[in-house]
């Protein structure tokens, strides 16, 4: 099967870079979408300022291995008290990957591979999705919950992989010797930026969350299908099979036609799809729902790596892009807890709590993407703002 020709313009080294980028953030949705087979858990984002300072390749190493050792602890913990201080501390090193890992990939690829390469790093997340959900349905009865936590140790291999074959980010490279500033003067005029940046992350994070957190919800309260049953496996197979499909169709559709126009089909297209995914009437077609609603909703975050780096300014793009997006998460927390406030109002019905919610943030998203900046193509290393 010949390569799309992003990846055939990428040189041997590059093309280490980006697999290397796309299973860091596989192997930590992985490793997170374990945890929501079991319990609940917190994200945060620290590691993109030492990325900054000290280069994407070490940073992310140390995160690979951080987030990795914190998994296993977990298979350990004593109490309840200690899983959720564990899953904290997880939640800090999961942080960080995807900021870095989108700058390291970025940074070190053709301004025309882009575009492909962000859907295909974002697809990483659904890959990850469907290894967590595969690992549940085959291994939980035999080893446990515990053990699945351990299993979730796996991508500290990463590290050998990083280690031999990822070099250091060019861009970082030449700036390397420059004078260390704090991130307050680094940030000088970009605040606006950030503000926008964490609000737009938060209605894409209101998307994708309020398309999948409560789905198994949907499956089991709604459809009547038992959690760890074939059919609701297929059902999670099918979702992230669209997840894929959509984020390398989107992405590299936005090196053609713009990132922000990308971006606001995608948003605008799942809203038709939103009467097959919730009231389909039949397994075949609720499976083509899942399957077409997370091509949209993710072919929509399949142009945010190259879109948040491109915004980004050289000395804060470690920063920047990952800490925006976790903000944006935090914002959008409320998302389960609204979805179910709704569903409670409405007799239960988490049909009509998805679709509502799905519907008037694939508007919120698409307006303020229309609104924002945009620096397609844009050359690393020359400090050059949005367009």
């Amino acid at each position: 099967m010949p390569l799309p020709a992003a990846l055939r313009d990428l040189d041997h080294t590059q093309r280490h870079t980006v697999i290397a980028s796309f299973l860091g953030w596989t192997l930590d949705a992985f490793d997170y979408f374990l945890l929501t087979f079991v319990i609940l858990a917190v994200a945060a984002e620290f590691f993109g300022r030492l990325a900054d300072h000290y280069g994407r390749r070490p940073v992310l190493m140390f995160d690979i291995v951080l987030f990795s050792l914190l998994e296993v602890a977990c298979a350990f913990a004593p109490s309840l008290g200690v899983l959720l201080a564990l899953r904290f501390l997880f939640g800090i090193a999961m942080g960080g990957e995807w900021g870095i890992g989108a700058s390291l990939a970025m940074e070190s690829i053709p301004a025309t591979s882009r575009g492909f390469v962000s859907g295909l790093l974002q697809s990483g997340y659904p890959c990850g999705f469907f290894l967590a959900a595969l690992a549940n349905w085959l291994l939980v009865d035999a080893i446990g919950w515990r053990g699945l936590f351990v299993v979730g140790a796996l991508p500290a291999l990463l590290v050998l992989y990083i280690r031999r074959k990822v070099p250091e980010s060019p861009v970082w490279e030449s700036r390397r010797d420059r004078p260390r500033e704090s991130v307050f003067v680094s940030m000088r005029g970009h605040w606006k930026l950030f503000v926008y940046l964490m609000l737009l992350m938060a209605a894409f994070n209101m998307f994708s969350h309020g398309s999948q957190d409560m789905y198994p919800t949907f499956v089991q309260e709604t459809l009547k299908i038992p959690a760890g049953s074939a059919t609701a496996f297929m059902l999670t197979a099918l979702l992230n099979l669209g997840a894929l499909f959509g984020g390398l169709t989107f992405g590299s559709l936005s090196e053609r036609i713009g990132r922000r126009k990308a971006i606001i089909i995608a948003a605008l297209l799942a809203i038709p799809v939103i009467p097959l995914w919730t009231y389909g009437g039949s397994l075949l077609l609720l499976g083509l729902g899942a399957f077409l609603i997370q091509v949209m909703v993710q072919g929509a975050w399949g142009v945010v790596p190259t879109h948040l780096n491109e915004l980004a300014p050289d000395a804060v793009r470690g920063t920047l892009p990952g800490f925006a997006y976790q903000m944006g998460n935090l914002l959008a927390a409320i998302t389960a807890t609204a979805q179910t406030w709704i569903a409670a109002r409405h007799g239960g019905d988490f049909a009509f709590a998805m679709s509502s919610w799905i519907a008037a943030v694939a508007v919120l998203l698409a307006v303020l993407t229309w609104l924002g900046p945009e620096a397609r193509g844009v050359g690393f290393g020359r400090d050059r703002g949005p367009a």
